[in-house]
Parts: structure tokens; C-alpha cells; sequence
């Protein structure tokens, strides 16, 4: 089977779950709002759709405010979920509309909701991307074992850097000028 590449005209990002009440108890979790926030910038810069999930916001609260100021700064929908996936009716529906077949997935928590999020997009016939360094969980050894496991089952893993400067195909043009800042 042929690697897969991102291409910015069929890729879209998928923001799962940055909640208040359980980011504080990931691990790394400042890494990963930072680099979500990079990635959702990157994003942006690129043209690149950003869609965002909160799982039972009532319970869990809103997106971090680093995080859900990043994706004011997008033209984002966000979606409330009960499910742990987040490829719920609602996300599916617009990665058609939209024409997106290959999503960049970063969030948490790796082990349940960005797992199942990745099953549900193969099973859907789209080809999910985990953002290896915007991706954790409370403890390391689920977000590794989530990790292995999507790898194994054939989703791609990626950086921050690798997926936007590899939708960005090329050094010297305005659009790569514009990710400099958020790279560095």
C-alpha cells in the first residue's frame, strides 16, 4: 500500500476534546495545547478546514482558552459529542461537504476518544493522521500503546512541523514564508 501524503486541498483538522477539567491531568499537556495551538495556526495559514469536538461540555467543560482563542482565529466548527468518537454524524458530514478525505487528528486522550476517532475515519473510507506530538493521555503508557496500535492498524503518524511544512510542498513561496513564525 502507498504511504499516504497530505495534500492541504483534501486535508482537514480535527481538534479533539481539549477540555479544562481534564486537561490538567495529561500528561504533557502543555506541549499539547501548544502544539495544537501551532497546528491550528499552520492550519489556518494553509487554508486547511479546522473542525474541534468537546465531549460533554457539561461535565468536562469548554476547549482550554489558548486553544478555543486559537480556533476563534479559524473559521472552526465545533461540535458537542457524547460519543467517544469524535467522527460523529456531524464531522463526517462536513469532511464531505467539504471534500476532505485525509484528517489530521491531534487532542486527547490518545487511548479512547483519538483512537476511536481513527477507527471510525478508516471504517468511513478516510485516511486519518495522528499528530504524534499533539496527542496525549492521563498516563504515558496508554498514549504509547494507542500510539503503536494506530501505526500498526495503518494510520500515519506525524509531527506538527512534518504535516504542515509536507502540505506547504515547498521552501520560498508566501504561504511557506507565513508558517516560519509558527514553526520556529
Amino acid at each position: 500500500m502507498p504511504m499516504p501524503r497530505l495534500e492541504r486541498d483534501r486535508t482537514a483538522l480535527l481538534v479533539v476534546d481539549l477540555q479544562q477539567k481534564l486537561m490538567p491531568l495529561v500528561e504533557d499537556h502543555e506541549q499539547v495545547q501548544a502544539q495544537t495551538i501551532r497546528l491550528i495556526r499552520g492550519c489556518g495559514v494553509l487554508g486547511v478546514p479546522v473542525l474541534a469536538t468537546e465531549q460533554y461540555p457539561a461535565g468536562l467543560g469548554q476547549t482550554v482558552e489558548p486553544v478555543s482563542q486559537a480556533l476563534a482565529e479559524t473559521n472552526v466548527q465545533m461540535v458537542e459529542k457524547m460519543k467517544f468518537s469524535a467522527c460523529v454524524d456531524a464531522v463526517h458530514r462536513k469532511l464531505v461537504e467539504l471534500n476532505r478525505t485525509k484528517v489530521l487528528i491531534c487532542g486527547i486522550e490518545t487511548h479512547v476518544c483519538v483512537l476511536q476517532t481513527a477507527i471510525d475515519l478508516q471504517q468511513r473510507g478516510l485516511v486519518p493522521f495522528v499528530v504524534g506530538d499533539a496527542v496525549s493521555s492521563r498516563r504515558a503508557t496508554d498514549r504509547d500503546l494507542a500510539m503503536q496500535r494506530m501505526v500498526t492498524g495503518g494510520v500515519a503518524p506525524v509531527s506538527v512541523e512534518m504535516a504542515l511544512l509536507e502540505m506547504a510542498g515547498e521552501a520560498g513561496t508566501p504561504v511557506f514564508k507565513a508558517l516560519l513564525p509558527i514553526i520556529r
